[in-house]
């Protein structure tokens, strides 16, 4: 239970950090790219100890390092696009709700029992979900069917994230620690973002950002532990895969929604404050 209640702490953490580089103008891109590095830096430097040459050729995890750390960062460049053409609102929403992915999956794949309270509770949840983070664009301009794309491709590709960060804690980890799982799919999609980072560079599309180095920091070290405690959750015979990321996401929203009120001063909506209560039935529906 505090692999996943930190792990809600840190990933709550990061939308606060993300809330601060509008605030200084720190350029997301970049220090989304730096945090990569960071993270990885954090992996190896706490539990690098952990590394046998032996992983190589124990267990299937390598393609899915790949696979992570390529969802990482497309992810993110997606989500930035949706953003902008959709707008942040909905665009939360497909993200957050992508959570029936890997509730669905971890259903049918690992043969978990299912229960009134559970389907209940996660449906539920995805209710509390969408009320809270859903927001009506301001822009009154047409959606296109492009527009929408990005929206599908997000709710599935962070969907696929989150199972394939189960299987690998399930099946294809062998004897690799899940800290240095976490570690190397931080710097693949490192390595990626570099690639990127440079090409623009060099084109003269991007200029550098000195203080993005700092946010890439502030980021680098909750965003590490935030997938390394979640894959430990997982782990954790506590609860079931399913009522993890439900639990997980559900919470991360959650404390999101009261964090912005306090910290941020965030309008208060009778669709938010129904979603927060619905979301903590959920939650309490799921624990108990």
């Amino acid at each position: 239970m505090i692999y996943l209640i930190l792990s809600i702490a840190f990933s709550t953490l990061i939308l606060v950090i993300f809330r601060l580089f509008e605030r200084y103008g720190i350029n997301t891109f970049q220090a989304i790219i730096y945090n990569y590095v960071i993270a990885f830096i954090v992996g190896f430097t706490l539990y690098g100890d952990q590394w046998n040459a032996e992983h190589l050729y124990k267990g299937t995890w390598i393609p899915y390092a790949f696979i992570v750390g390529g969802l990482f960062i497309s992810m993110f460049l997606i989500m930035g696009k949706s953003a902008q053409e959709n707008g942040i609102g909905i665009t939360s929403v497909a993200v957050k709700m992508s959570l029936l992915i890997p509730v669905t999956s971890a259903i049918f794949l690992y043969n978990e029992s299912v229960y009134w309270s559970k389907i209940v509770g996660i449906v539920v949840g995805l209710i509390g979900v969408f009320l809270i983070t859903y927001q009506k664009k301001t822009s009154q301009k047409k959606r296109s069917s492009g527009n929408v794309w990005f929206l599908v491709i997000l709710f599935i590709g962070s969907g696929l994230l989150d199972t394939a960060l189960n299987y690998v804690e399930k099946v294809a980890a062998g004897e690799l620690s899940l800290a240095l799982f976490s570690a190397i799919g931080f710097g693949v999609a490192a390595i990626i973002g570099l690639t990127i980072l440079f090409i623009r560079v060099a084109h003269h599309k991007i200029q550098l950002q000195s203080k993005a180095l700092i946010g890439g920091l502030l980021l680098g070290v909750p965003n590490y532990f935030s997938i390394y405690l979640l894959l430990m959750a997982i782990r954790s015979p506590h609860f079931s895969d399913s009522i993890t990321y439900a639990l997980n996401n559900t919470g991360i929203v959650v404390l999101a929604f009261i964090v912005g009120i306090i910290a941020f001063k965030e309008q208060i909506t009778w669709l938010k404050m129904i979603g927060g209560t619905v979301s903590i039935v959920a939650i309490l529906l799921l624990t108990f």
